[in-house]
C-alpha cells in the first residue's frame, strides 16, 4: 500500500484563511463513522463560478467530504465530524444554523439518478420548492421551465411532464434530478460521480451541462473519471487514505502535479 509520506510537502499546506471571495470553504475537516477516521484534516476553497473536481481512488474519502458540504454526513448513524464548513464566511455547522435551508443553499446531485418514482416530471421538479415552500409571488410553472431550461432538458420532456419521471432515459432522469436540485435556487451544487451509470452519450450531456452551470453556480463533482476531471473543472483535488493530497488548477494537477503521488495516480500506477 502506497503511504502519503510520499508527500513532498505537509498535508495541511492548502489551510485556507478565511476569504471573502471564496464561495465555501472546509477547515480541517475530519470525519469518522463509528471508529473508523474517513477523513483526516482537509482543507479546500471553493471559488463562485468555478468547478471543483475531487478525484482518488476508491475508498479515499471523496463522497464522504462531499456529504460534509450540505451536512448529510451527519444523518448516518453513528457518524461525526470535526471542523468547519463556511458558506460565505459562516459555519454551517454552527447550532443556530437549519440544515434544511443549507440543504437548500447546496443542492446534491446522487450517483445514480433517483427521480421520485410516484411522481410526474413536472411534480419531481417542484417537489423541493413544495417542501420548503416556495417563495411568495413565485410560479412554479416558471420555476419548473426554467430549472429544466437550465438542465437542458426542457426540449426533450416538455409535451410529457404529466409522465412519470422514471418514464424518461437514464441520461435525462439525472439532468432531472439536476434541475429538482436548481429548482431550489441553490447557490452551490454538489455532484456525487453523476455520470457512473451513464452511457457516453448521456454522460457528454452532463459534462456540457455541468461546465454551463458555473455561470450561476459554484460546482463540486467527485468523479472517479480522470478524463472527466480534466475536460469539466478548473480546480482539481487529488485525495488518497482521507487525505488531501494535492489541490490546483486543473491544467497544473495534469500537466505538472507538485506531488509524486499525484503523479503517479493520474498516470494509472495505481488506482
Amino acid at each position: 500500500m502506497m503511504s502519503t509520506q510520499e508527500n513532498t510537502t505537509k498535508p495541511n499546506q492548502f489551510f485556507p484563511e478565511i476569504d471573502a471571495v471564496v464561495k465555501m470553504q472546509a477547515i480541517n475537516i475530519n470525519a469518522w463513522f463509528g471508529q473508523k477516521q474517513i477523513l483526516k484534516a482537509v482543507n479546500l476553497t471553493v471559488k463562485p463560478n468555478t468547478v471543483t473536481a475531487i478525484i482518488g481512488p476508491s475508498g479515499c474519502g471523496k463522497s464522504t467530504f462531499l456529504r460534509c458540504f450540505n451536512r448529510m454526513h451527519e444523518l448516518v448513524p453513528n457518524a461525526k465530524m470535526t471542523g468547519q464548513i463556511l458558506l460565505d464566511g459562516e459555519n454551517i455547522y454552527d447550532k443556530r444554523i437549519d440544515p434544511v435551508q443549507i440543504r437548500r443553499r447546496v443542492g446534491m446531485v446522487f450517483q445514480k439518478p433517483n427521480p421520485f418514482p410516484t411522481m410526474s416530471i413536472y411534480d419531481n421538479v417542484a417537489a423541493g420548492l413544495k417542501l420548503t415552500g416556495a417563495k411568495k409571488g413565485d410560479s412554479l410553472d416558471e420555476i419548473v421551465k426554467h430549472s429544466l431550461e437550465q438542465a437542458t432538458l426542457w426540449d426533450e420532456v416538455k409535451d410529457d411532464l404529466k409522465k412519470p419521471g422514471t418514464s424518461i432515459s437514464g441520461g435525462q432522469q439525472q439532468r432531472l434530478c439536476i434541475a429538482r436540485a436548481i429548482a431550489l435556487q441553490p447557490e452551490v451544487i454538489l455532484m456525487d460521480e453523476p455520470c457512473s451509470a451513464l452511457d457516453p452519450i448521456a454522460t457528454a450531456k452532463i459534462e456540457k451541462l455541468v461546465t454551463e452551470l458555473k455561470e450561476n453556480y459554484a460546482v463540486v463533482i467527485v468523479t472517479h473519471n480522470m478524463q472527466q476531471a480534466s475536460r469539466v473543472s478548473d480546480y482539481t483535488a487529488f485525495m488518497y487514505l482521507g487525505e488531501l493530497v494535492e489541490f490546483d488548477e486543473t491544467g497544473q494537477i495534469f500537466e505538472n502535479p507538485k506531488n509524486k503521488l499525484t503523479e503517479k495516480y493520474i498516470t494509472g500506477e495505481f488506482g
